[in-house]
Order: structure tokens, then sequence, then C-alpha cells
């Protein structure tokens, strides 16, 4: 039987890379686009060697061909953490809108389906508690984190105006706060910032009062998420997270009991815009995928913890 064939935008980024190695194991061939800046080549270390696996270094607002056959486009290709996307906001911007067209166009060509990697943050800083998909969101458009959230939130609209007018198979995956193996460790995030300040001793940095919630997903669960959602008979937007809530300050703190730091909390102002509470709804993941996340906080932090140790 021929291999299925899934094109990975952004596929050395830290979700990417975990998808790459895991769709390789499920015996799909992998082509891999990615212009490394966000992500790193190390990534791809455990998949560059197998015969199954290709990468090509491309900038996808810029227009790319894909040669032979293409079952699935994935596009993961994007800055995710505000400090990466503080930094680039025009690139930001264009891989959520060039990028996007460019990865549907390849889509559409192709007879591929499509998924778009979204994310929680088309919440905006949400008035509804869980936040369900059907939820419109509550967005500053032109606030400093409008580059990211806008251009997500476009991205979802052209996905799905290809679905309608092309009758395109497409998948939209909002993402929430997910952690694990290969986040960069000056990633800018809550969670790699806390592991580095504790295993480096200096103060774990909390910003208001620590009051404000997430919910933390590890990548494997994630990542089975996707490849069921790549295989499921929907084209509604799909929340895929973890949604057992904790405050950043209650996070903190069981960083640093189980990094066994003494390292001390310190408050700074909170950032413009940032979300007051962040959890999905994931009734229709449930329903749908038959998937919830497996993983315990606690379980997926010392996994984190330990690859940190091995990269500090």
């Amino acid at each position: 039987m021929l291999k299925k064939t899934v094109v990975i935008t952004g596929g050395a980024g830290f979700i990417g890379s975990h998808l790459c190695e895991r769709l390789l194991k499920e015996s799909f061939k992998v082509i891999c686009l990615d212009n490394f800046i966000t992500s790193c080549p190390a990534n791809l270390k455990n998949v560059f060697r197998d015969k199954n696996f290709t990468f090509i270094k491309q900038d996808v607002t810029e227009y790319f061909e894909i040669k032979g056959k293409a079952d699935y486009v994935l596009h993961f290709a994007s800055p995710a953490s505000p400090q990466d996307y503080l930094k680039f906001p025009i690139a930001t911007l264009e891989v959520g809108s060039l990028g996007t067209r460019n990865s549907l166009e390849l889509a559409k060509k192709k007879k591929a389906k499509f998924m778009l990697a979204s994310t929680s943050e088309v919440y905006g800083d949400p008035l509804v508690h869980p936040q369900p998909e059907i939820y419109w969101g509550n967005v500053n458009s032109i606030g400093v984190r409008s580059c990211y959230d806008e251009a997500k939130r476009f991205a979802e609209a052209l996905t799905m105006a290809y679905h309608r007018a092309h009758k395109m198979d497409t998948k939209i995956a909002r993402i929430f706060n997910t952690y694990g193996e290969r986040m960069r460790i000056n990633d800018g995030r809550v969670v790699p910032n806390f592991i580095y300040q504790a295993l480096k001793n200096k103060p774990l940095t909390v910003y208001g009062k620590g009051l404000q919630t997430r919910s933390f997903c590890y990548v494997d669960d994630l990542v089975e998420g996707i490849i069921k959602l790549m295989r499921a008979q929907t084209n509604e937007p799909v929340n895929l997270g973890n949604p057992r809530e904790f405050t950043i300050l209650k996070f903190a703190k069981l960083v640093r009991k189980l990094t066994g730091t003494k390292s001390e909390i310190v408050f700074k102002a909170l950032p413009a815009d940032d979300p007051n509470r962040r959890k999905p709804d994931i009734t229709r993941a449930k329903k749908i995928l038959h998937w919830q996340p497996k993983v315990g906080l606690e379980e997926g932090l010392r996994k984190a913890i330990s690859w940190f140790k091995s990269k500090i």
C-alpha cells in the first residue's frame, strides 16, 4: 500500500517537529518546510536520516511548490510566543495571511486535506469561561498582541472561505497552552521561563498578582489530538488543550517544588492585553475525536524539566 504524504509548514518548530516524528512512526511520508525564523534544525535530528522524511528550507509567505502527491497539508508555520511575534509582527501577519493562502493553494492543487494550526488567542481576553468553539472572542484588533491574534483569526476566515468556495476538506485546530521537550529555553512563554529561572536559581517572574489562569497540555497529548483531527469527518474548529486550570502563581509554586529550587517569586507589571483566564471547553474534541489529555501536569513537567536540565 502506498504511503500517504503529509506536508508540514513550520515542521522544525516545537510542535511541528513532534508532529513530524509521530507521523513518520505512523508510516506517513513527511515533507517539512521551515525557514528557522523561530525554530531550530536540531529539533529534527531524530528524523533527518529517515528515508520517508524530506526537508525543504522555505519561507511559506513566498510561493512554493511540492513535487509529487500530497494527501495532507498541515499549516503550522508561525511565531507563537509573545516574545517572538512582538519581535516579528509583520512576519507573523504575513505567515497568517500569505502563508495560509499559499498552503491552501497547495492543498487545493494536490486535492489534499488541509489543517490550520490556530490558537486559543482567537478568543482574546475571553468574557466567556471556559471557551467553547462557538465563542467569537474579545480581541483588541490594534493592540500589541493583535499581530498574532488577528493573523490567526484571518487564517481561520481564509480557511473557511476555501472550504466553502472550493469544497475543500479543511480542519482548524485551536491549540491552547502546550509545553514539553524542544521548547526554546529563551522562548519567553511561562513554562520555559519558570523552568529556566528555577534551574538557574533565579527569581521566578510572575506578572500582575499571578491570579490569571492558564491550562497546560503536554505535547504528546496535543499531537495525538492533531492526528485524530486530521482523520476526522469535521470542518468545524476544534479546541485542543488540557481543561485543568491553574493560576500562574500556583503554577510557579509547582515548578519550584518539582525543581527543588530556592528561587523566590517576584511580581512585575502585567503586559498589555494579557488574557485574564484561559481554559478550553473540549466537549467537541471528546465527542468528535474521542480525545482528551492523559498526561498529568506533574508528570509532563517532570519530563520537560529533565529535558531543560540537559540543555542548560
